[in-house]
């Protein structure tokens, strides 16, 4: 026999949409507006460094950064984001959402900060404290993964849950959108103020001084946005899940609920002690009793974020070097330095605005309509299909005629992946697991796309100057026709409510209801 569910969990279950989740989508979301930002700006000002600090005297091409230098400076923060998803994940666990929240803001305000203070004026110590503070900056930003999904999971409610993850991971669009925004202003308004000619005509005033400031105006920006949500994070009560079948303080959980939903809700402890005595209430994730429970659930989860985030980020920081290979942006040599910034910028904000952007609304309109599944088998396979269209015929889609054709499948591709897995991909490890294992399971999910995305951006860069753009190309369409596959694994969440999906509202003795078999 299933057992009753709280009462303080039914009422989430089955409130209506209200301001309160509004409220918790911008607080939830704008930690990932700033991820976007973080993480996706750099690519607008690597080419920009590259001209400052490695500038060669007499060469006709302008300086660029080394290719291990160049890695590491793109690269950093990932690493630094898949340990903060593993640590944090599982704090958010140990010590409640809402305490560990805060943490990985300050952190994130802190480090976009410091990594525009770079100190020295030699490269390398420039190059050394940007990476340094970027790897602490992927850190708190890997706390936001697990913990705003969780967050966001454990308030809603069961009809609209998947749109209102989806839309705090949509608020990555808007993150990329505001740094091609940012790029365009600051490099435009330094333009204008500073003109100076291109490359080829003097190497040396190609690059003003004053491009300096540039590159850490840009950077630092980040911190604006969080900043600005810390207050309201630090507002926001514990997650009722949280507080009742983790902290199994029913009484608070129902006070907290009460203040939110503005209803009354009893609190019955005596439930929360029965559930606890229970064996559901005590199995740890190395137990057998969650690998026989979920051990394919957090397979599927793993598997597909790291297929996935192979393709999306090596296409993602690449962005730059494809439009200068079909032409969209000219030659390095024929442009000034801040003119550069302006070009990447503005083709990276067109690909958003164009593709990104919608990709992840179409997701938040439809995912609790069509369900998970779907979404994510066919995002996964239109990937595969435009990835292959793109390499077969390269040599057909650089020429000068075909440019735009080529622009116009390299963002289907885009929109794709965010109408489908990249969405996904994170709504889904946010419902399926039991609430003491929730947030870790899903900083364990979100690191093994980190390690996708770290493999895409590193063995990216080599494969391209390895075996060419082509047959890197066709590698990535059968990394995405793998995703089809093992998307097998992970269940459909839609419409569910979170514990009958992770189990916790169910049969006493450990049997599993004939519905879940």
């Amino acid at each position: 026999m299933a057992r009753e569910q709280l009462q303080v969990l039914t009422a989430l279950d089955v409130a209506k949409t209200q301001w309160y989740h509004f409220t918790a989508i911008i607080i939830a979301g704008m930690g990932f507006f700033t991820d976007a930002y973080d993480l996706f700006c750099i690519s607008l000002v690597t080419k920009l460094l590259g001209r400052i600090y490695y500038h060669e005297e007499g060469s006709s091409e302008p300086g660029k950064l080394p290719s291990n230098v160049s890695a590491a400076v793109n690269g950093v923060a990932f690493c630094g984001t898949l340990s903060g998803q593993l640590f944090f994940g599982w704090l958010g666990d140990k010590l409640g959402r809402k305490r560990v929240y805060g943490m990985t803001l300050m952190l994130m305000v802190l480090c976009s900060v410091a990594s525009g203070l770079s100190f020295g004026k030699d490269p390398t110590s420039v190059m050394a404290t940007l990476c340094f503070f970027r790897f602490w900056l992927g850190f708190g930003i890997g706390g936001d993964y697990p913990l705003s999904a969780t967050i966001m999971s454990e308030y809603a409610n069961k009809k609209t849950r998947g749109a209102f993850i989806a839309a705090v991971f949509a608020m990555q669009g808007f993150g990329i959108l505001a740094g091609g925004m940012v790029a365009i202003i600051v490099s435009s308004a330094f333009r204008a103020k500073f003109p100076a000619p291109a490359y080829e005509i003097d190497a040396v005033a190609s690059t003003v001084p004053e491009s300096d400031y540039v590159w850490r105006i840009i950077l630092m920006f980040g911190a604006l946005p969080a900043l600005l949500t810390y207050y309201w994070r630090m507002r926001m009560p514990e997650t009722a899940r949280y507080t009742a079948l983790v902290a199994k303080n029913a009484k608070q959980a129902a006070f907290d609920m009460s203040k939110v939903l503005k209803v009354e809700v009893a609190a019955e402890p005596e439930k929360v002690e029965e559930f606890d005595q229970t064996e559901d209430g005590k199995f740890g994730l190395f137990s057998k009793q969650f690998l026989r429970r979920h051990g394919l659930h957090l397979l599927g989860t793993t598997s597909t974020w790291f297929l996935l985030d192979i393709a999306f980020y090596s296409q993602n920081l690449f962005q730059k070097d494809i439009f200068s290979a079909i032409g969209w942006i000219p030659k390095a040599k024929t442009m000034s330095a801040l003119e550069e910034v302006f070009r990447i910028a503005r083709a990276q904000t067109l690909i958003a605005l164009c593709s990104t952007v919608p990709g992840y609304w179409f997701t938040v309109a439809l995912i609790d309509k069509i369900g998970r599944f779907p979404i994510q088998v066919m995002g996964f396979l239109f990937m595969t299909v435009f990835m292959f269209a793109l390499a077969i015929p390269y040599h057909h889609w650089t020429l000068k005629d075909n440019r735009i054709g080529f622009v116009v499948m390299y963002s289907l591709t885009f929109f794709f992946a965010n109408f489908g897995p990249n969405a996904t991909t994170f709504v889904v490890p946010a419902e399926i697991f039991p609430a003491r294992l929730r947030s870790t399971c899903h900083g364990i999910s979100a690191a093994a796309g980190k390690a996708g995305a770290i493999i895409g951006a590193f063995g990216f860069q080599y494969a391209e100057q390895g075996i060419g753009v082509r047959n890197t190309l066709i590698i990535l369409g059968v990394v995405n026709f793998l995703g089809v596959l093992f998307t097998f694994l992970v269940p459909e969440s839609k419409g569910k409510s979170l514990e009958d999906l992770s189990g916790e509202g169910e049969a006493e003795n450990g049997e599993v209801p004939e519905s879940k078999q």
